[in-house]
């Protein structure tokens, strides 16, 4: 149960969290202004600002069942997957949603997991190989941690950043050509040039990436630790997040190429370091914050929603597959 010992530790970890996303979403937001303010002045940073809030407002929202039949889900019935409905029922009422997030399979080996939609219209889909690989106890680790990023808003937080990042590369592109074009004219000195506000849009979309990507990794951080409580099992998300690490580069991989994958730049990661997140996971408290939420037969539940039969097709290797 939760003690006065665990708050500080809570909050501070809320906060943190917090903080380096106003700072990321600020620091994405200025350098869209900056940008803006370099091509048209003051004036070209309020259209800019209109734009963008026009934009949020006005653009359509997909379906997150629309999403799901892309992927080729298929919902969970009570009939098949009792158990892990009953599993996301309890961490939405622990998450206080409005609404209970729809559950869907999706018929894919591939270990994976992910939330769409808001906190009054969500899914979270899980594919056939997570649920016949994990154990109960990680499931239920993975579930609480889709719907943290639902309870934090995070999939409208990163749409924010992608449409802030998305102007920024169009005024860079613009602005890039526009001194290409105005290029002979600035050798001739008949023009004058803000060396600084080239270099500035020119620079802009990698560094507006690289904060996107930071905001990212921010955001998992803050739903692990928020999963963590809501599961009321820290051991169980960090035992799925460790397995997921040793499915990912396949058995082949690692058997015939041991060491041979290249490790991507923690600057370059849309999600941090396992190691780290799990370095983290493991300095909460040890007591449990909640009763762990239970989920059983994964396995039996996957056998319902089998995955998707595709024709075999040749490959440059020579191999089909």
């Amino acid at each position: 149960m939760v003690t006065d010992t665990d708050a500080p530790t809570e909050l501070a970890t809320n906060s943190r969290n917090v903080l380096h996303s106003i700072v990321l979403v600020g620091g994405i937001g200025l350098i869209t202004a900056l940008c803006a303010y370099t091509l048209w002045g003051r004036s070209g940073v309020v259209t800019t600002c209109v734009a963008i809030v026009v934009l949020l407002l006005v653009s359509p929202r997909i379906a997150p069942e629309m999403i799901l039949r892309m992927y080729g889900g298929r919902r969970v019935t009570p009939y098949a997957g009792a158990p892990l409905l009953r599993a996301v029922e309890e961490l939405a009422r622990r998450a206080g949603l409005p609404v209970v997030p729809k559950l869907y399979v999706i018929p894919s080996p591939i270990l994976n997991a992910f939330a769409t939609g808001t906190q009054g219209d969500s899914v979270i889909a899980v594919t056939h190989g997570m649920l016949s690989t994990l154990g109960p106890r990680e499931i239920a680790g993975v579930l609480a941690h889709e719907m943290a990023h639902i309870r934090h808003n995070d999939l409208w937080v990163m749409n924010l950043a992608d449409t802030l990042s998305r102007f920024t590369h169009f005024m860079s592109m613009f602005g890039v050509l526009l001194f290409l074009f105005n290029l002979p004219l600035i050798f001739l000195g008949g023009a004058p040039v803000s060396w600084l506000g080239i270099f500035l849009l020119y620079f802009a979309p990698t560094i507006s990436s690289l904060m996107q990507l930071g905001l990212s990794r921010a955001r998992e951080y803050g739903a692990d630790f928020e999963g963590a409580r809501l599961a009321g099992d820290p051991d169980g998300l960090i035992s799925a997040l460790q397995k997921i690490e040793r499915y990912q580069g396949g058995v082949w991989e690692r058997v015939f190429m041991p060491g041979r994958r290249v490790p991507v730049p923690s600057i370059l990661r849309t999600h941090p370091p396992t190691e780290e997140r799990v370095a983290r996971l493991r300095a909460m408290r040890a007591a449990p914050v909640r009763q762990a939420v239970p989920v059983d037969g994964g396995a039996e539940i996957a056998a319902h929603y089998p995955l998707a039969r595709q024709r075999p097709s040749y490959h440059i290797s020579g191999l089909w597959h």
